[in-house]
C-alpha cells in the first residue's frame, strides 16, 4: 500500500485523514451536544474544553485534505456508477467540506466574540457565555445538523455500495489492497 492513491484504491495518507477526521467529528458531535445541554457550568467548560481542540484538528485535517487533492488524484469512478451518483457524491462531498469550514470559522468567531476561548484556555474570571448572543452560533448550531444529515447520507450511501450493490466501495477506503483481478 502506498502513501499516494491509486486508479482504485485511496492512499495511506488520504485514508488516515478521513478515519481521523470522522472520528474527530463523531467526538465533536457528542461533546457539543452534551456541552449544550449541560447545566451545570463546571462540566460544560470541561466538554468545550475538549470540543474546541478537536473542533480545530478537524478543520485542519479538512484544509489540509483540500491541498492534499492536488498532490493526490483520488482514485476513479466506480465502474458502473451512474452519472446522477458521481454528481450526487461530489456534490455531498463539498457540502462536507463547506460546512466543516463553517463549523471551524463560527466556532473559532464564537469564542473570540464572547471571550470563552479566554475563560476556558487562558484562566480569564467570569462564567461561561449565553453563546447564543453571538451571531457565529446561529450557524454553529445550523452547521451541526446539516453536518450530521450530509454525515449520515454518506455512511448510508457507502453501506448501499458495500452491502447492497456489492461493489467494495469500503475496501477503496481501507488498508487493505484490493485483490487481483478485482477491479474497481
Amino acid at each position: 500500500m502506498s502513501w499516494k492513491s491509486s486508479a482504485n484504491q485511496y492512499g495511506l495518507i488520504a485514508i488516515a485523514i478521513h478515519w481521523v477526521s470522522a472520528a474527530a467529528i463523531l467526538g465533536l458531535f457528542a461533546l457539543g451536544f452534551l456541552a449544550a445541554n449541560i447545566d451545570d457550568p463546571g462540566v460544560k467548560a470541561g466538554l468545550l474544553r475538549g470540543h474546541v481542540p478537536l473542533g480545530i484538528l478537524a478543520l485542519v485535517l479538512t484544509l489540509f485534505r483540500i491541498g492534499w487533492w492536488f498532490v493526490d488524484r483520488r482514485p476513479a469512478q466506480l465502474l458502473g456508477m451512474p452519472s446522477w451518483q458521481a454528481l450526487s457524491e461530489r456534490i455531498v462531498r463539498v457540502l462536507l467540506y463547506l460546512l466543516i469550514g463553517v463549523m471551524g470559522a463560527s466556532g473559532i468567531g464564537l469564542l473570540v466574540l464572547s471571550g470563552a476561548g479566554a475563560i476556558l484556555f487562558f484562566g480569564a474570571p467570569g462564567p461561561l457565555p449565553d453563546f447564543w448572543h453571538y451571531p457565529p452560533m446561529f450557524a454553529h448550531f445550523a452547521g451541526a445538523f446539516a453536518l450530521l444529515a450530509l454525515a449520515g447520507l454518506h455512511i448510508v450511501a457507502a453501506f448501499y455500495h458495500q452491502f447492497y450493490k456489492r461493489d467494495r466501495l469500503l475496501a477503496r477506503m481501507w488498508t487493505r489492497p484490493l485483490e487481483a483481478g478485482q477491479d474497481r
